[in-house]
């Protein structure tokens, strides 16, 4: 059985702040990891559930409802939609607030490399939502369509932010890919329940939007992209069948593209050994890193081992191990578990 090498965190990490976040992943995986994250930590923990509380301050952008649907972190979980008779494109949106957690969390990261804690040659790693999950979650109907060249601008916005914040030979960019797959999969919620707000063909309104995402990261600055079922209450929204989508999805990408992809991040559900899932992996086009998210809370190193003895019997390149998704709503005690199994079965990248 082909051992992996090296390991991902694909975002969100189960602690309160990114200092512990860092430290912590740098003692357990600072031989695997080529990048650390701050673990999307504050309002960020609930991914991007906290953006309807960022959007709703611009005039022109109201809440559908009249009460607030609490959320954790005292976050008000309500849609949005357009005030009667807005043109979207007079919008100015606020800050989203990636950029300045971004900074504020490169701060710390450079204070522990100085340290000698975070590993020379080790980046810091940015996970940014696309512009359809935010626009898909939050609004609905004809609002989707108008909203999203003003959203997707004010997230390139973010993204340069980061850019001017972090010099690029530290960074690591990464596009997280959820709601787009939803789509695709007809999941409830995204497909069954949604129509896409694009003209013409579904995967490739999809494949154009994540080709440009990725072609908005300079050269110079690596780039990344995980694919995601979601992991609500630590569940995808929809069980693939296979590997094919997620395969169909990144040769796409990888081809629409005008900059090489850093690394590919794909899922791997708890229940999944058998040879049938990972079979559309042998049509993959190779990437300069591959992570497969083998890693499950619940069966530790002997699940992934199986889990891996499969994917080996597949895949064409080598690879390196990761969860399906990120660990930040993992039980309270369960991080340091998690973060070592990665090393329990994965061989170290220096």
């Amino acid at each position: 059985m082909t051992q992996p090498q090296g390991a991902l965190l694909t975002g969100s990490v189960n602690y309160d702040d990114a200092e512990t976040t860092m430290r912590t992943v740098a003692e357990i995986l600072g031989a695997h990891v080529s990048r650390i994250p701050d673990g999307e930590v504050g309002k960020r923990f609930h991914w991007i559930m906290f953006q309807p509380d960022v959007l709703a301050q611009a005039d022109g952008i109201e809440r559908v409802g009249d009460e607030p649907i609490p959320f954790p972190a005292g976050i008000d979980a309500r849609p949005l939609r357009l005030a009667e008779g807005i043109d979207a494109r007079s919008i100015t949106l606020p800050a989203l607030g990636y950029g300045a957690a971004a900074a504020e969390s490169y701060a710390i990261f450079t204070r522990l490399r100085e340290e000698g804690v975070v590993p020379a040659g080790v980046r810091f790693q940015i996970s940014l939502p696309t512009p359809v999950a935010v626009i898909s979650s939050f609004f609905s109907g004809e609002d989707r369509a108008a909203i999203e060249p003003v959203y997707t601008e004010a997230m390139l916005e973010e993204l340069d932010d980061v850019l001017e914040a972090i010099p690029h030979e530290d960074l690591a960019i990464q596009w997280d890919v959820a709601s787009e797959m939803g789509i695709l999969e007809g999941a409830s919620g995204y497909g069954a329940l949604m129509d896409h707000w694009w003209a013409g063909d579904v995967l490739e309104g999809v494949i154009s939007r994540l080709a440009a995402l990725v072609d908005a990261v300079p050269t110079g600055v690596e780039v990344g992209m995980h694919l995601c079922y979601g992991d609500a209450g630590e569940k995808h929204f929809v069980e693939p069948t296979d590997t094919a989508t997620l395969v169909r999805v990144a040769d796409a990408v990888l081809d629409a593209s005008g900059r090489e992809l850093s690394w590919l991040h794909l899922p791997v559900p708890i229940d999944r050994d058998d040879h049938a899932y990972f079979a559309p992996l042998a049509e993959l086009t190779e990437v300069p890193e591959l992570y497969l998210g083998l890693i499950h809370r619940e069966d530790g190193a002997e699940g992934a081992q199986r889990r891996i003895a499969a994917a080996s019997e597949v895949v064409r390149q080598g690879y390196g191990v990761a969860t399906e998704c990120g660990i930040g709503r993992a039980p309270h005690g369960s991080t340091e578990a998690i973060l070592r199994t990665h090393a329990e079965v994965a061989a170290p990248r220096r």
